[in-house]
């Protein structure tokens, strides 16, 4: 989190005016500040549907800095889940269609052989 927030915002393509934020009042410690002054930040990014809340602090400014650090992390978390997904699912196709090396298609074979030969040998036998 080096970054700074506007920076990361601005390298995922995340604009101010796609971000919804609603204020509410925080509870836990905080005494009557947090009773009396909205210092939670709920932040919701609209494209992605992803949402998060914030009231680690009694300063609404804060807490607004900190929801979007999360937000951002959540997006790019979501962004490597989908990208990771997508790589799996590709090697998995990969894997599909890639034929069986000769040797291991040999040893099927033979066990399949082995078996055939072991069943032949249950049949009762006819006088």
């Amino acid at each position: 989190m080096g970054q700074p927030v506007d920076e990361r915002m601005r390298a995922l393509g995340v604009l101010e005016s796609e971000l919804e934020e609603i204020f509410a009042r925080s509870g836990g410690p905080g005494g009557q500040n947090v009773n009396k002054v909205s210092t939670a930040v709920m932040l919701r990014h609209l494209p992605s549907g992803l949402r998060v809340t914030v009231q680690d602090s009694r300063s609404q400014a804060l807490n607004r800095r900190l929801a979007r650090e999360r937000l951002l992390d959540a997006i790019e978390q979501r962004r490597r889940d989908e990208r990771a997904a997508e790589l799996s699912r590709r090697e998995k196709i990969r894997r599909q269609r890639s034929p069986r090396p000769r040797a291991l298609k040999k040893r099927i074979l033979e066990g399949k052989r082995r078996r055939s030969k072991l069943k032949k040998l249950r049949t009762s036998v006819d006088d």
